[in-house]
């Protein structure tokens, strides 16, 4: 029943943040439903087996169910998005939005989605999550956005609801091809196709999850859509979004498709490395905090999917330890991000420079963000990274070699952002005080003693989701 409990909290909550007229007490409504949703999720790392299972019927005529489950994946992914929101609206507690019910209202109904997303077993169940995530996100960044934002809005919703419309298809035909036209998951890892079809159904599939991940050549509305977007909206983006594409390559796709999945490797494997070194680069030229974090955000994802596709044990395990990696450390580099635009007025680095000397706490904590964002030993990224580009090397000695560049440039474009915004020479241009305000300080901290934890004794997070790396890896072999 806690399963269920993850989806309604916040999915009650936001519907009642309508209602709220006052903006603190929608702030206070909207961090109170965020940290019960923590504590649920907490609660649920303890629990197994029918305690994390909930099956009811829901759509009789259609053969499918509400069936919502946890294993040790769903877990970590559940608490990533219960962590995220309590830290993000902390963080941002002092922002200001017009209609601030609206604005929590829906970045609650978001929540829900995602953690229905990650707890769905009916496939069916999981579309109609999938969309439930994305349609406040198209709100969110609609009307609070920067001035470009319907622009970018409206091809961020062209991308995802193509990527939508071709997995409804996939959907649709499987269940057709499905004993008992049945959406439940264990059903769906049975199928009998041929080849052809399951060429075609798999690439419907990897499509729509491409999209959201992004994976080049997928990736185009993302950055647009960071830079746009309110900070605290582009932190759920980045932050557990994104792992909704990687976590339907792992729940869904490999287990559906394993032999599409292994002919189709070479193909997803050399796109994903393109598009590591093809964003890389482009990060490396970004004037622009927020477009310089989103290309660096693609570069990692594609690292997870070059690795998904390996056929190892040890590339998932990776991936699954740098979901929960790269969600705590995108957000805490948006933190800072968000931080020096309402206190300075600018995201340019070429306007940037010296505010170490104004805030010297900020410049340690983002050093540590950055650190771990380039993967550095004793930070919670290195492990993630180590075990899947020992992955990729495995299968490719190419292949690896070329993604490896991509470390090369990532300390690049990283270190070259730490510099231009912290250290230098204080210009005219800087003549303000930097005020970060304790909620702020106190988030990042956080943030960085997770980072630190997970770098020293990553253990607790692989133990966590070992069951489901072993379940997977035998199916797609």
């Amino acid at each position: 029943m806690t399963t269920v409990l993850l989806i309604v909290v916040p999915l009650l909550t936001g519907l009642l943040s309508f209602f709220i007229k006052e903006e603190r007490s929608a702030k206070a409504w909207a961090l109170l439903s965020a940290v019960v949703t923590l504590a649920i999720s907490l609660i649920t790392l303890f629990q197994h087996g029918s305690s994390v299972s909930f099956d009811a019927s829901w759509l009789p005529m259609l053969s499918s169910r509400f069936s919502v489950s946890l294993d040790g994946m769903g877990k970590m992914l559940t608490l990533l998005t219960a962590v995220s929101f309590p830290v993000i609206f902390a963080s941002t507690y002092n922002n200001k939005y017009k209609s601030p019910n609206a604005f929590y209202g829906f970045m609650l109904l978001t929540q829900a989605g995602l953690m229905g997303v990650f707890c769905a077993t009916d496939l069916l169940l999981f579309y109609f999550f999938w969309e439930l995530a994305l349609i406040p996100a198209y709100f969110l960044c609609s009307k609070w956005g920067g001035e470009k934002r319907i622009a970018v809005t409206f091809k961020f919703f062209i991308y995802t609801f193509l990527g939508s419309l071709l997995m409804l298809v996939g959907i649709l035909y499987v269940n057709f091809k499905t004993p008992g036209h049945s959406f439940a998951i264990s059903a769906l890892q049975n199928l009998s196709l041929t080849t052809g079809e399951e060429n075609f159904v798999f690439w419907l599939f990897f499509i729509a999850f491409a999209i959201k991940m992004p994976v080049f050549p997928f990736h185009t509305w993302q950055p647009d859509t960071y830079e746009q977007s309110p900070t605290a909206v582009t932190m759920v983006l980045s932050g557990v979004m994104v792992k909704m594409g990687v976590f339907g390559v792992v729940r869904w796709l490999l287990p559906m498709f394993p032999n599409a999945s292994v002919r189709m490797a070479d193909v997803i494997m050399i796109m994903a490395v393109v598009g590591m070194i093809y964003t890389s680069l482009i990060a490396i030229r970004q004037d622009d905090m927020k477009r310089l974090i989103a290309y660096s955000s693609i570069a990692h994802i594609g690292l997870m999917a070059a690795s998904l596709f390996t056929g190892s044990a040890v590339g998932i395990q990776g991936v699954l330890f740098q979901m929960f990696a790269h969600g705590v450390n995108i957000i805490g580099l948006w933190i800072v991000v968000d931080v020096i635009e309402q206190q300075t007025g600018t995201r340019k680095l070429s306007e940037l420079g010296g505010l170490a000397q104004k805030a010297p706490t900020l410049a340690i904590l983002f050093v540590v963000m950055a650190f771990a964002n380039i993967a550095l030993p004793l930070t919670n990224s290195f492990v993630g990274e180590f075990l899947m580009f020992n992955s990729v090397f495995q299968r490719s000695v190419i292949l690896g070699g070329v993604a490896g560049i991509s470390i090369i440039l990532a300390a690049v474009y990283t270190l070259w952002m730490v510099q231009k915004i912290f250290y230098g020479e204080l210009t005219g241009k800087q003549n303000y005080e930097i005020n970060v305000p304790v909620n702020t300080q106190l988030m990042l901290g956080v943030l960085v003693a997770v980072v630190l934890i997970f770098g020293v004794f990553p253990q607790p997070m692989l133990n966590l989701t070992n069951d489901t790396v072993t379940k997977i890896s035998a199916q797609i072999k």
